[in-house]
């Protein structure tokens, strides 16, 4: 009969409603919970029977239709852990199954989330605020490359920063063409060079300044820069450069070295001042002839503290002889590798996804770098409490390296529209007390056909 058929109808769609006023009631409620993603409902129709001529009543099956790909703003926080992703992609977190020796025991499920409001709890994980920890790849100190490709948990170390000792100095500059040392002079021909007959007793070579000839030196060489390095325990190491031309070739090919002050406190015939030994010469257009991109200053010592062998980079091309109106080297780059031992301060993460760790020396370390997992069909993921989701044969295997970008400072909120919720809701309330309609009409007209037998 038509009528049951009604009846069957409509109680199947004030189910359908009824699932849908459940996922109305999940969004509004999660509309601020950081990294939700609401759940809409599809409906199809399921249908008993239909011809040209013929129509039996069906019925209405609600399936959740999950947003799990749409993204909800990007708001910014003041927190420097806290991250969100614009672009496809998740993260790949860990979830807490116990505490064993006042320390967290973590399932070996990976996890993925949206939800990126991450801090640092006390054993020095990131975790977010439904307790899901971080995973990424550790950060070799040396290269600053991932070490590996298989995340895994990131946990900061908060012990001391080791000292790192000076081994490479970055050094750019231009050397004037007519050096305006204290002894040069104009109408003196070859007066600003720094000659072995200006010292007496003569030098057999520029390798080694005695103190009693530094005067001499200083006199006929200009500073070059000065700039602090780090030996291996941390000591600071103040290395003061020098450069002092040579030789004037016709046409070109003026030759300079460069010193470094290797001991404050000299006396007598030892030396102060060393040459590094390396020859720079230039052409008639400034330029070095041969090229000299860097050079090592073998067992660079400074007061006593040896740092060892130290190269000394220019880069290409990048010491030049350019005429200068003041006639003084002109240094644009100097810069070294060492630091001394720091204590961590602060830790934050950077615009290319990367936990950077701040410490005490001033030193900004790369730590670890976030991993983004992404998946075939993500709104076919498994949703879990805590904005999480975990993988379904349907959603497929996680795919690392995602396409989006992890914005620092900020965090993805709820993708929930409460204007759109609550339109939602009126229509399914309205869906809703039709369908009862139905059912009490059909009730009515099964009582008025059993009558007629009376």
């Amino acid at each position: 009969m038509s009528f049951f058929g009604s009846m069957t109808t409509a109680l199947s769609g004030i189910r359908a409603q009824s699932s849908a006023l459940g996922h109305i009631s999940d969004n509004i409620a999660n509309s601020q919970t950081i990294g939700f993603k609401r759940t809409d409902t599809s409906f199809s129709d399921i249908v008993t029977a239909s011809t040209s001529r013929n129509h039996l009543p069906g019925a209405v099956l609600a399936a959740p239709s999950f947003t799990n790909s749409v993204q909800g703003s990007i708001d910014a926080s003041e927190v420097p852990t806290h991250m969100a992703i614009n672009g496809e992609g998740f993260f790949i977190v860990s979830s807490t199954i116990a505490t064993l020796d006042n320390r967290p025991v973590f399932d070996n499920v990976n996890y993925y989330t949206r939800r990126g409001d991450f801090a640092m709890d006390k054993h020095g994980y990131l975790v977010n605020g439904a307790g899901y920890a971080l995973q990424g790849l550790a950060i070799d100190p040396v290269t600053g490359n991932p070490v590996g490709d298989t995340p895994g948990r990131i946990q900061i170390d908060r012990d001391f920063l080791a000292a790192r000792t000076t081994s490479s100095i970055s050094y750019t500059a231009n050397l004037p063409a007519w050096p305006q040392t204290v002894n040069a002079d104009a109408g003196v021909a070859d007066s600003e060079l720094l000659t072995v007959g200006r010292f007496t007793p003569p030098l057999a070579d520029l390798d080694a300044i005695p103190a009693s000839g530094e005067d001499i030196f200083l006199d006929n060489s200009l500073s070059g820069g000065a700039i602090t390095g780090y030996d291996a325990l941390g000591a600071p190491v103040n290395i003061q450069l020098r450069w002092a031309k040579v030789d004037n070739g016709a046409g070109g090919g003026d030759e300079w070295n460069l010193f470094y002050k290797t001991d404050d406190a000299a006396a007598g015939a030892q030396d102060k001042w060393l040459n590094i030994s390396q020859s720079y010469a230039f052409n008639a257009q400034g330029r070095l002839d041969p090229a000299v991109d860097s050079t090592t200053i073998t067992a660079l010592t400074v007061n006593g503290i040896n740092l060892g062998d130290v190269t000394v980079n220019h880069g290409a091309s990048n010491i030049t002889q350019f005429q200068s109106n003041g006639g003084t080297v002109a240094v644009n780059t100097i810069d070294q590798n060492g630091y001394p031992s720091g204590e961590l301060v602060s830790i934050a993460v950077s615009e290319n996804g990367r936990i950077v760790g701040t410490y005490s020396n001033g030193k900004a370390v790369d730590l670890a770098e976030v991993s983004l997992a992404k998946f075939n069909a993500p709104d076919k993921l498994k949703k879990l409490d805590g904005t999480a989701f975990a993988a379904t044969q349907e959603s497929g295997e996680a795919i690392l390296g995602a396409g989006g970008d992890i914005i620092a400072s900020a965090r993805e909120a709820s993708n929930v529209d409460i204007a759109d919720e609550f339109s939602k809701l009126i229509v399914t309330q309205q869906a809703y007390t039709a369908g009862t309609r139905i059912v009490t009409t059909a009730d009515e007209l099964i009582r008025e056909t059993l009558n007629m037998k009376r």
